[in-house]
């Protein structure tokens, strides 16, 4: 007769599978402010209660840990922001939604170190490894989506013929630098409000954009 104590194989895997993933999501946390050279697997084992080998046993090596930490990351940022303003039209709006989005995943500190990716640039310049390269192209959202949305504004008429793609996506880029810094470091109650008013200047509304540059009038 089988124990009514026994634990299950099924019950065993998911255990597992809970262990494991909070072990990601704690090095995300971790990295977030101290970056990917912080996840060592002492750290993470003293922080959540686990032996050294106990915790590596669910990743192999250092590497592992590291490659998957960066996955969840992106995982997160395009939940938080790719997939927010997926329902928007493209163009204009969608590009405007893709930056209201980012700027609210600062402001709620979805990461204790603010955006993960940002958090962890200034230290993907040193040695090279399967970490720093996963990382150093990060998050993929912010490489492709905004460009193909500002053409797509240009082409509409949404954003004047001139504009220049790569240029308006750098401005978006260093607004969004500057409102991490001034939130995570400075504190600064007004940097949100601070970054929208940047960015609705870079990106004026469809209507208030064809007002003046007079696209449709009579």
């Amino acid at each position: 007769m089988v124990s009514s104590t026994a634990v299950s194989p099924r019950r065993s895997v998911e255990a597992t599978a809970g262990t494991h993933a909070a072990i990601v999501a704690h090095g995300a946390a971790v990295a977030s402010v101290e970056g990917l050279s912080g996840l060592t697997i002492g750290r993470l084992a003293a922080d959540l209660g686990m032996s050294k080998s106990g915790l590596l046993g669910h990743f192999g090596t250092k590497e592992s840990l590291q490659l998957e930490v960066v996955d969840a990351a992106a995982a997160v940022f395009t939940r938080e922001v790719a997939d927010r303003a997926a329902g928007t039209a493209p163009g204009l709006p969608r590009l405007r939604a893709l930056c209201a989005a980012w700027l609210s995943y600062l402001e709620r500190g979805v990461f204790p170190g603010g955006c993960f990716f940002i958090a962890a640039a200034p230290r993907l310049g040193g040695p090279a490894g399967p970490g720093r390269d996963a990382g150093a192209g990060l998050p993929p959202v912010w490489r492709p989506a905004p460009r193909i949305q500002a053409r797509q504004a240009i082409a509409a008429g949404e954003l004047p013929a001139g504009t220049d793609p790569e240029q308006l996506v750098f401005n978006l880029t260093g607004v969004m630098l500057a409102a991490h810094h001034t939130l995570r470091l400075r504190r600064d109650p007004l940097a949100a409000d601070r970054a929208r008013h940047c960015l609705a200047r870079l990106l004026p509304s469809v209507g208030e954009e064809r007002d003046r540059h007079g696209v449709g009038a009579a």
